[in-house]
């Protein structure tokens, strides 16, 4: 299967001489398209730096990012940017919305950023897919925390991007949403053969991957293909 990423030789440094921090040293691996691929590590592992660096929101110090077969980091800024909008879909543990913007308004954002208009038809059945037809007018603070959680999903859905980064999407959740959430990841991967990569503390969820990368402190120590 072609691999739609690859990271190749990341390294992140934080600070200069003695108080310089290695937050990410000499990472390499590559993700096939259509993968479901969960990365774990305890707290300070480098996790949430690596999905940044993915996600064109961070440079790293050395190493390159192939995101589609484009080098994200030779890019300049003002094309970073819309590169980051259109092939990365972020979803974050605190759902980060607009709160003056309807569901269907923090669905469309994307699109409506790059200044094309908003597919209706698929509008209509993502929002179904999402379980929200009957919240398509309401705002964020109108809705549960799954809820707003399922809006985010389908925000970065929206554009098809090339891959999928969540950081600790059921973190603000209970058992029950952090259930449903994940089973809506696992359609959108398998239904809409969406890349995704999914940063975890939760070992079920992890398991629900196709694969579990392992960080610590700032390095690959495990990387396994789930039967």
């Amino acid at each position: 299967m072609e691999d739609i990423l690859k990271i190749e030789k990341i390294s992140k440094i934080y600070g200069k001489g003695e108080n310089a921090v290695k937050a990410l040293d000499n990472v390499s691996f590559s993700v096939p398209k259509g993968q479901m691929t969960a990365i774990i590590g305890p707290s300070g592992s480098g996790k949430s730096t690596l999905l940044h660096i993915i996600g064109g929101v961070e440079r790293p110090t050395e190493g390159a990012v192939l995101l589609d077969g484009q080098d994200v980091y030779q890019q300049k800024d003002e094309n970073l940017a819309i590169f980051r909008r259109r092939q990365v879909g972020l979803i974050y543990q605190f759902y980060n919305l607009i709160p003056v913007l309807n569901v269907e308004e923090n669905i469309t954002l994307p699109a409506l950023m790059d200044g094309r208009k908003p597919d209706r038809e698929y509008l209509d059945r993502l929002i179904e897919k999402l379980g929200l037809a009957n919240r398509r007018g309401h705002l964020p603070s109108q809705l549960s925390g799954g809820q707003q959680q399922r809006v985010s999903i389908g925000r970065a859905l929206f554009n098809s991007p090339a891959v999928v980064l969540a950081d600790e999407p059921t973190g603000n959740l209970d058992s029950k949403n952090s259930r449903e959430i994940i089973e809506l990841l696992r359609r959108s991967n398998k239904e809409l053969k969406q890349t995704m990569i999914i940063i975890t503390h939760d070992s079920s969820i992890a398991l629900q991957c196709d694969r579990i990368i392992t960080l610590d402190d700032g390095h690959i120590v495990n990387d396994e293909v789930i039967v």
